[in-house]
């Protein structure tokens, strides 16, 4: 039977070299709304049917993203490897409409925050829209998990 969908998600804590409260509260936030609800179909087939669920560990490798699938049990299954360059525009701008937003948060007025904020989601849309393209034929994956997924490449990428 089919389950395509993550049970369990981690992040390669040596690639990880910082992040803040609010970085930290982001990475939270984006696993437990994953494992509440998503949709991760790998397009391979794997030995015995195996249809889900799935664990996934995101690391960066040489500058490319992996993305190691493994079966409920552990049992890995395959390492899907994407090179980010297409991808360092929007996490430039992510990071940027972030600090931007965190600071209004401090110290503006509801409506410019609001601002801010539809600005940080047009980038986070954008981003996931280009996630499901650079996954398309590998992993099928729909838009909030694609957000969520980006969310979690960006706490990857913090170099501070």
């Amino acid at each position: 039977m089919a389950d395509p969908r993550l049970i369990d998600i981690l992040l390669d804590e040596q690639t990880i070299l910082w992040r803040n409260a609010d970085i930290e509260q982001e990475r939270r936030i984006a696993i437990f709304d994953l494992l509440e609800e998503n949709v991760f179909e790998p397009q391979r087939e794997y030995p015995h049917g195996y249809a889900g669920p799935y664990k996934l560990t995101l690391s960066v490798e040489e500058g490319r993203l992996a993305l190691a699938i493994s079966a409920a049990d552990g049992q890995l299954l395959e390492t899907i490897i994407l090179g980010l360059g297409r991808f360092r525009r929007p996490i430039k701008d992510y990071f940027a409409i972030c600090d931007s937003y965190y600071q209004a948060v401090a110290k503006a007025t509801p409506q410019q925050i609001e601002t801010v904020d539809m600005a940080r989601r047009g980038i986070h849309n954008e981003a996931a829209d280009l996630l499901i393209e650079r996954l398309e034929g590998k992993i099928r994956v729909d838009f909030d998990t694609a957000r969520r997924l980006f969310t979690l490449i960006c706490v990857l990428h913090i170099r501070q």
